[in-house]
């Protein structure tokens, strides 16, 4: 113990002496460093490339610090709003008739938001979690991280001037403690389960009188509800692909991992990029989501993750049955239990307080609505209570931070099991031994297909099957999930039952179930709530496996493979269609088709276009948009089960369906109103794709490659269409932080990164769209990880800061 110590003050020496072994050319430069206080925390962050920093630190708390300082001089309004956020007061600042951005709710509104985050602060939640011993509740390290976090975050706010425009002088950038840290990570573990359901939550009130008079009122609909839940699966706002590779495919006998996260583009759901170093204990590189003082996704000199959105559903409803006599008392194996009032007041701009209700069970919130996204009625009969377990989980830092620590996949699989912390996603990863790994460990409710069996009520009984949400009978109280012996957390599942693939030649997710994460290893014998098997597959993990599998075929891959397979923006649809969709063009008569208004079009310029289309959505790829354009037309007007000739078989989940059936009704139709539309905004049928596709930063215009969901593309990129200004003119999510990894033998990892949408979202700052203008190149980061790398950046920059 004591020569460790020893060890740790020696490197606390070299730490804070490290600008003296700059190179002759940093030394010249000393406005380059920057000394901004003084005792207390403190950390050196050295800037190399891109604004990447470089953190190291003696501890976690100073670890905590020097992230939280670095992040705010990066993103604090984004930060800073995040924070009004879950302490419930975007209402007294921004009024409570304006909508959050959704990063860490769905919210409709600030009241509603305010009323669901104001009541977490106002019981104690967080504080609660955050005093459970680990690894229940958080380790001293994360508390450390946390607590080194918030004051970081204030020591920027002191020592500095906010530039950014969208705060510039805002009294809502506040100093932050570590409750909101925390309370942070507790929104983004609840944002699949109550925090997606914050306005049924906010708005569940009990019927009044005169619908108590009237009778029972409306049950719930049952298709409506399994439609609601296929509309938010396909409108979410995340996802991602990730392949890890054997060492048996890999030209050196090492593992390599191409992580491509799908996130929102703007927002507080950004990842940020940085090193992270106590000499020791920790070194690992990667990207935290903002807020984060850990490494979400990453690598170190023995291993790299990455994850992907997984199909495990974190939430249950249970199905109240009520006391005739009072819609706020509910009957448990006979017996009555009142509902729990949280009663929330609001602050509101330029307003009274508001002050609204939420009703709480034992199987948690109350949550109603007569339509829209989740048609749940609260009857005088019938209440429904959303079951997240994830609202009692503190454990994804921790989970994290035992990824940074891993030495392999090994480590890995042993940090899922002992922090049991990730709350939505699935997690894949290579190491330096040539070991490849697929786990679906995650929170989730411990819905047995059995229980669901014994326990489901009759709306249970439809949606359980067809979209994996479980509704129990809660006047049942053996209907409540149970535990598994090695769960961490009562109610969830443990290790033991994770869908989960050790050393396959390639291991793939492309936010389909676990099933095909190998086509010819499947994984089977998991409960319905995890996913589906035997069903169809969406066109870009169609395009993945079939990717993914012939590069494990050919052998001898390296991270350059990784890179061209990023960047090859396959259209996975184009190769089924565009070629039966240019012959089916050529075949109308006349080359005439009539659009959704009846108004008959010449279509016949269209069909050269398809039929040469590359198939790819690169930025000078010429057929691509008109592709696009058509197939999102064709998505509305038939359904997909009509849309192919050749069905769906589970004994080629890979290659069916396919052969696009243009005599469907609809497909004439999707093409003349393709056609319309670009000719109506002066847009050439043939035009390149980046001439149309793109985003505009600091003035310049930058072509962006990538195609949408529907189309099946790797480089995923959802755009917004707006014709008048050029077509697609901004991305609202897609790619975001890029990682492709392997090794050579040293402790030097071979990296390569690429955050799409840059390091700042302060348009002052000179990292603002500097790796965007990569992204529309296809070009990538080299990121510097040993130290020689560090010291030898051209861009070096070194800051040493402290708390005052």
């Amino acid at each position: 113990m004591r020569n460790r110590f020893r060890r740790l003050a020696v490197a606390a020496v070299a730490l804070l002496t490290a600008s003296a072994a700059l190179p002759a050319a940093a030394a010249e430069r000393p406005s380059r460093q920057e000394h901004p206080s003084h005792g207390g925390l403190s950390a050196v962050i050295r800037y190399t490339e891109y604004g990447i920093p470089h953190i190291r630190a003696r501890s976690y708390a100073d670890l905590g610090f020097g992230t939280g300082w670095a992040q705010a001089a990066d993103q604090v309004c984004v930060l800073a709003d995040g924070f009004v956020t879950v302490r419930g007061e975007r209402s007294r600042y921004f009024g409570p008739h304006a909508a959050p951005d959704g990063s860490l709710s769905s919210a409709g509104d600030n009241l509603s938001s305010d009323l669901y985050f104001r009541g977490v602060r106002e019981a104690g939640t967080v504080e609660k979690l955050l005093a459970e011993p680990a690894p229940l509740g958080p380790s001293r390290q994360v508390k450390d991280l946390m607590r080194g976090y918030a004051a970081g975050y204030d020591a920027w706010l002191r020592q500095h001037r906010t530039t950014d425009p969208a705060c510039k002088g805002a009294a809502w950038v506040r100093p932050v403690g570590t409750v909101d840290v925390a309370a942070r990570f507790y929104a983004l573990a609840v944002i699949g389960g109550q925090g997606d359901a914050v306005d049924g939550i906010t708005g569940a009130q009990p019927p009044a009188a005169t619908a108590r008079a009237r009778g029972a009122g409306s049950a719930p609909d049952a298709q409506a509800l399994i439609r609601a839940l296929r509309r938010r699966a396909a409108d979410a706002d995340m996802g991602s692909n990730a392949v890890a590779f054997a060492g048996d495919t890999t030209a050196d006998g090492r593992g390599l991992l191409l992580g491509n996260p799908h996130y929102p583009w703007q927002g507080g759901r950004r990842f940020w990029q940085v090193q992270q170093t106590i000499p020791g204990e920790l070194d690992v590189a990667g990207a935290a989501l903002l807020g984060s003082p850990t490494v979400s996704i990453g690598y170190n000199s023995r291993v790299a993750w990455s994850h992907t959105v997984s199909t495990g559903v974190p939430f249950n409803l249970t199905q109240l049955t009520l006391d005739p006599a009072d819609p706020t008392v509910y009957l448990v194996d006979g017996r009555p239990e009142r509902m729990t009032r949280r009663t929330v007041t609001v602050p509101v701009e330029d307003g009274p307080p508001v002050t609204r209700t939420q009703w709480w069970t034992r199987y948690g919130p109350v949550v109603a609505s007569g339509g829209g996204d989740l048609p749940l009625p609260w009857t005088t009969t019938t209440a429904f209570a959303l079951n997240d377990p994830n609202a009692a989980n503190m454990r994804f830092a921790d989970t994290s931070l035992g990824f940074g620590k891993a030495r392999g996949t090994a480590d890995v699989l042993a940090s899922l099991a002992r922090h049991q912390g990730l709350p939505w996603v699935n997690t894949i990863a290579a190491d330096s031994s040539g070991h490849s790994l697929f786990s679906q460990s995650q929170v989730l409710p411990r819905i047995t297909d059995d229980l669901a069996g014994r326990c489901s009520t009759d709306l249970g009984r439809a949606t359980y099957p067809a979209a994996g949400l479980a509704v129990l009978d809660g006047s049942r109280g053996a209907c409540a999930p149970g535990r598994d012996a090695d769960a961490v957390q009562p109610g969830t599942f443990g290790p033991a039952r994770m869908p989960t693939l050790k050393d396959a030649p390639y291991a793939e997710n492309s936010n389909d179930s676990a099933w095909l994460a190998n086509a010819d290893r499947p994984l089977t014998g998991y409960e319905r709530i995890f996913g589906t098997v035997g069903t169809a597959r969406s066109p870009r993990t169609r395009g993945a496996l079939d990717a993914v599998a012939a590069m494990a075929r050919r052998g001898g891959l390296t991270v350059r493979d990784l890179q061209r397979q990023q960047f090859a923006n396959r259209v996975t649809v184009g190769a089924l269609a565009a070629g039966d969709a240019a012959r089916g063009c050529a075949a109308l008569p006349g080359g005439l088709a009539r659009n959704k208004d009846g108004k008959e079009v010449d279509v016949s310029a269209a069909c050269p276009v398809l039929a040469g289309w590359d198939r790819t959505a690169g930025t000078g790829s010429r057929g691509a948009l008109l592709f696009d354009r058509f197939w999102r037309r064709i998505g509305a007007l038939v359904p997909n089960a009509q849309r192919w000739k050749v069905p769906f078989s589970a004994a080629d989940p890979v290659h069916t369906p396919h052969t696009l059936d243009t005599g469907a009704p609809g497909f004439a139709t999707a093409l003349a109103d393709a056609v319309t539309e670009l000719r109506g905004a002066g847009i050439p049928l043939d035009a390149p794709l980046g001439e149309h596709q793109f985003v505009v930063r600091g003035g310049e215009r930058m072509p962006v490659p990538g195609g949408t969901e529907a189309l099946g593309v790797w480089n995923k990129i959802e755009p917004v269409w707006d014709p008048a200004h050029g077509g697609y003119t901004e991305v609202v999510m897609g790619s975001s932080h890029i990682q492709a990894v392997g090794w050579n033998g040293s402790r030097c990892p071979v990296a390569r990164t690429l955050l799409t949408y840059s390091q700042s979202s302060d348009p002052t700052s000179p990292h603002y769209s500097d790796q965007t203008r990569l992204f529309s190149r296809q070009q990538w980061v080299t990121p510097r990880f040993c130290e020689k790398d560090i010291l030898s950046s051209p861009a070096l920059k070194v800051v040493h800061v402290r708390e005052r």
